[in-house]
């Protein structure tokens, strides 16, 4: 081990000293230098600002400093734009914000009986409507008011109001309810547009409430026009509307939109094995509604004429049995009128009904009467043609009937009569 001695180890502590005050000294020179401890204003106003940011800060001050109102193109790389839309955006959300307060979520109590066999009131479905009218005219689907006790409008602002049924027309399952807007509320009537001159592949926009989700806005296209669909035995819905738009259980009754905010369907059924939208939605023409709602609104259902009889489709047993009995079928469509009621006008003019009773089933009917093939010019094989022929006539009019007697094709002129509302439904 090195020995030093006290002279030694005064001089080495004296060294030490300059050393450590010449390296703060030289530290606090080349701070000084850099500029890090000037006045915070100081350091902001040595800062270089971009060409692209002065016009930016020029912009916002001739806005009075309101940079809200600034376009996208004043502010500088590197800065949030402001949310832009594309064009079809735009116009989605447009037709969202014209409409949706015209839209309404109708829900309903129905009747059931329990165990004790007393009326229980209890809840019931669920669909949507369009507003038409100022005076609280709903314009929905029949299938969604049928049955039921009480009816009752949502509106956009939150609040239930209770409607009653004005009228009905099963045929084409739409139906007019009414509810009393509060005194100083002014309701938005839906924009009817027309369904003339719809094109496939033309964007449609639906609103309404699946599944209770009230004012939802799907987005699609006319998929096909004109599809008869069966809705019953004794209803076929004419020209329907085809969208892949999304309509699941709640958009029932509401509207379907061109692109221009402007109603052209009435959203009705879909095509699902699951009970959920796959893309096959249909809606119902919206000349349709125009056409019979103001009768509804009037009269409280449509008035359609009728032909007096009671008429068998024609089936393949039926053929066959008519074949075997010497009273063969000269065409395998049609309807077979059965009976024609006495002092009817189908009587006065000179349709014939069947003379032998036979039975098929639980079914009793006659046999040997004339087989209707067309009427008012449309081609008659079933039961729901029928009905879909004479859709538009009113009782009074005149309507040619096609028929063959036996194999003798003839062509005579029958006066409608009105139509039941037994039938209707």
């Amino acid at each position: 081990m090195k020995l030093y001695s006290k002279r030694q180890m005064a001089i080495g502590i004296a060294l030490g000293a300059v050393a450590a005050s010449a390296l703060m000294f030289g530290g606090a020179f080349l701070i000084a230098r850099s500029g890090l401890f000037q006045p915070r204003a100081s350091a902001q106003a040595s800062l270089a600002i971009p060409a692209g940011a002065k016009a930016g800060a020029a912009a916002l001050a001739g806005n009075g400093g309101n940079g809200a109102t600034a376009t996208a193109a004043a502010l500088p790389q590197g800065f949030a734009q402001p949310v832009q839309y594309t064009m079809d955006e735009t116009e989605n959300i447009g037709v969202y914000e014209r409409n949706n307060e015209s839209v309404v979520n109708i829900t309903t109590e129905v009747v059931s009986v329990n165990w004790f066999m007393e009326p229980v009131p209890q809840s019931g479905g669920s669909g949507s409507g369009s507003i038409i009218d100022t005076r609280g005219y709903v314009l929905t689907n029949y299938h969604v008011v049928k049955g039921a006790y009480k009816l009752f409008v949502n509106t956009s602002d939150g609040k239930q109001h209770e409607a009653a049924v004005i009228g009905t027309d099963p045929q084409n399952d739409l139906a007019v309810i009414k509810f009393s807007p509060p005194s100083g509320t002014t309701l938005k009537p839906i924009a009817f547009g027309s369904s003339k001159g719809l094109k496939v592949g033309q964007k449609v926009l639906a609103i309404g409430n699946p599944f209770g989700l009230e004012r939802t806005l799907t987005q699609g296209i006319v998929s096909g026009l004109g599809r008869p669909i069966q809705k019953d035995d004794t209803t076929i819905l004419q020209n329907m509307i085809q969208t892949d738009a999304s309509i699941n259980p709640g958009n029932s009754g509401g509207p379907l939109f061109n692109a221009a905010g402007q109603m052209i369907g009435i959203n009705t059924m879909i095509y699902s094995p699951s009970g959920g939208s796959v893309g096959i939605g249909f809606a119902i023409p919206v000349d349709t509604a125009i056409r019979i709602v103001p009768e509804l609104i009037k009269e409280g259902k449509v008035r359609r004429g009728w032909i007096d009889i009671e008429a068998i489709q024609l089936f393949p047993a039926l053929i066959t049995y008519l074949k075997q009995s010497g009273q063969p079928s000269p065409v395998e469509q049609g309807l077979l009128v059965s009976a024609v009621r006495a002092g009817s006008s189908a009587e006065k003019a000179g349709l014939k009904g069947g003379a032998t009773a036979v039975r098929y089933g639980t079914s009793t009917f006659k046999i040997g009467g004339d087989i209707i093939t067309a009427v008012d010019g449309q081609a008659v094989g079933s039961i729901a043609d029928l009905y879909t022929a004479l859709e538009d006539n009113k009782p009074g009019e005149k309507v040619w009937v096609e028929y063959y007697r036996g194999k003798q094709k003839s062509r005579i002129q029958v006066t409608l009569s009105e139509q039941s509302q037994q039938q209707d439904q």
